[in-house]
């Protein structure tokens, strides 16, 4: 049952990147263009985002277990650091330079973007080089 809400979640989510225009990384970079031809409808996006995402932690943190996992994987760290400061710069260079970021690359590769696919294979080779740093740092 667990894999299938998780097919219905990401359906949902693609659905929601596609209705909306998300996709498009002309939208994404027409927002960041502040001083030219801005696009506002990414910030529309973003705030109907950020309210469903409250409602539904707001649901969650009164439950006392998720209905398809043993306990809840709420952060553990909360505090602003290097690492998170540096993945935050990476994730807006990125998004900046491509228009993309990852949710929105991964549903738009059903459009077959050559640019969609250039993005996520850049993403899956940072993820493994990334894994490949931590793993040898634990060695050391």
């Amino acid at each position: 049952m667990r894999p299938l809400a998780g097919l219905f979640a990401g359906l949902v989510f693609g659905l929601g990147l596609a209705l909306s225009g998300m996709m498009n990384p002309a939208r994404i970079l027409g927002f960041l263009d502040v001083a030219g031809a801005w696009d506002p409808s990414l910030a529309f996006v973003l705030v109907g985002a950020v309210a469903v995402s409250t409602i539904g932690v707001l649901l969650a943190r009164r439950c006392r277990t998720p209905v398809f996992a043993q306990h809840f994987g709420w952060p553990a760290v909360s505090g602003i650091d290097a690492k998170l400061l540096t993945g935050a710069a990476l994730f807006g260079i990125g998004w900046g330079l491509a228009g993309f970021c990852p949710g929105p690359a991964i549903a738009s590769l059903t459009l077959g973007l050559g640019k969609s696919f250039l993005f996520v294979a850049a993403m899956l080779a940072g993820m493994a080089l990334y894994r490949i740093t931590v793993q040898s740092r634990r060695r050391q």
